[in-house]
């Protein structure tokens, strides 16, 4: 399975190849794009869209084009009116970018594995490796970025493969630079690990920070920086939609929260409070999810406090951006002849490929990198 990897020439056309595809946060992301890009909708959440970013060199959003696996077939158009129902989308939208929507289904390929697929690991990413190949001979895009939006995985058994390390595969096979929104395994499968680090292309992860870690990333380093000492700290997640059922899972739900903790715990206070983060499958909730945290904590002479917080927001609104942020960012990295992990991305991820977890200190380092990128043009 040794990947080969080679810098095409520079181009109009950057690919994103999305696996789940067909999932909220893509369709989202698709949907956004065309009405940004049109002059529909503000920019709003889009990091590479502030001032710092324009002499980066980041592929246009009207260069961008979609494609993707996914085991689902409800196609794009029908996915985005449902978010539209739910209040995810702007209830016009849909019908405003039906035709970006739907050029983009065409170019969604079946995933795997199903149940009766009999492929073996090595015939599903030669396959999929052969789905971005043919996408970026059609679209005659100058390089892809594969992103994996699909839904969380529980850790895999010693010797097998799952399936975001499949797909993981085939894009160093193809490549294509990668990018894993997720906690699922991906790249850092150890029998694929060593050759991502090999490839000669840049890839970043894992588990995108969208919400309630997005907040203790701020508030973690406050404590810290003010010598203030935590105590505990708990939280609880309420969601449904996709992301509810496939946390519902226990094995799900704890690859999700190793994440979730390792951003104040382990890495911004130094120490490990008491406390722990539950998630619960409310499927009523729909698109939407609420994140408590409650934070126990000492001042000055033992003097005991307690900080409480309520985060209420759209996971799919807050993730799109990202996933569009990530996916320039890397073309770019990729068209420089950057490789490797790149932990000057860690700004994105509750897990990081760098060590940094203090959100003001991943944004210094972001902007840095986009300075890096738009050297020399």
């Amino acid at each position: 399975m040794t990947p080969h990897a080679t810098t095409p020439a520079a181009g109009a056309a950057t690919g994103v190849w999305l696996i789940g595809a067909r999932g909220s946060v893509a369709t989202t992301a698709v949907a956004g794009c065309a009405a940004v890009a049109a002059g529909l909708h503000p920019p709003t959440g889009l990091v590479t869209e502030t001032a710092p970013f324009n002499a980066a060199g980041l592929p246009a959003l009207d260069s961008l084009v979609f494609g993707g696996h996914d085991t689902a077939s409800t196609p794009l158009p029908k996915r985005a009116e449902h978010l539209a129902a739910q209040g995810v989308l702007p209830h016009w939208l849909p019908a405003a970018v039906h035709a970006e929507l739907t050029a983009a289904d065409q170019r969604i390929r079946p995933g795997g594995p199903v149940d009766g697929d009999h492929r073996t690991p090595e015939e599903l990413i030669a396959d999929f490796a052969t789905d971005l190949r043919d996408f970026a001979r059609r679209t005659g895009v100058a390089r892809t970025v594969v992103v994996n939006v699909a839904s969380t995985e529980p850790e895999p058994a010693p010797g097998t493969w799952p399936a975001s390390s499949l797909y993981a595969a085939a894009a160093l096979r193809a490549g294509c630079s990668f990018a894993d929104f997720t906690p699922s395994t991906g790249l850092r499968h150890p029998q694929l690990a060593p050759a991502a680090r090999v490839s000669g292309l840049p890839y970043a992860g894992r588990d995108g920070k969208t919400g309630q870690t997005l907040l203790r990333a701020v508030l973690g380093p406050m404590f810290a920086h003010r010598a203030l000492a935590v105590r505990a700290w708990s939280g609880t997640n309420l969601l449904g939609g996709g992301d509810g059922a496939a946390l519902a899972n226990p094995a799900a739900a704890a690859a999700k929260n190793a994440g979730k903790e390792r951003v104040v715990l382990a890495d911004t206070l130094g120490t490990t409070p008491q406390g722990e983060v539950h998630i619960d499958d409310v499927p009523a909730l729909g698109e939407w999810k609420t994140a408590w945290d409650h934070v126990a904590f000492d001042g000055f002479l033992g003097t005991r406090m307690i900080l409480q917080t309520i985060w209420q927001g759209c996971d799919s609104a807050l993730a799109a951006p990202l996933v569009l942020d990530l996916a320039r960012l890397l073309a770019r990295a990729h068209e420089k002849g950057l490789s490797g992990p790149r932990p000057e991305l860690g700004f994105y991820f509750k897990d990081p490929d760098g060590d940094e977890s203090a959100l003001t200190e991943q944004y210094a380092h972001l902007l840095a990198f986009a300075a890096r990128l738009g050297h020399s043009r």
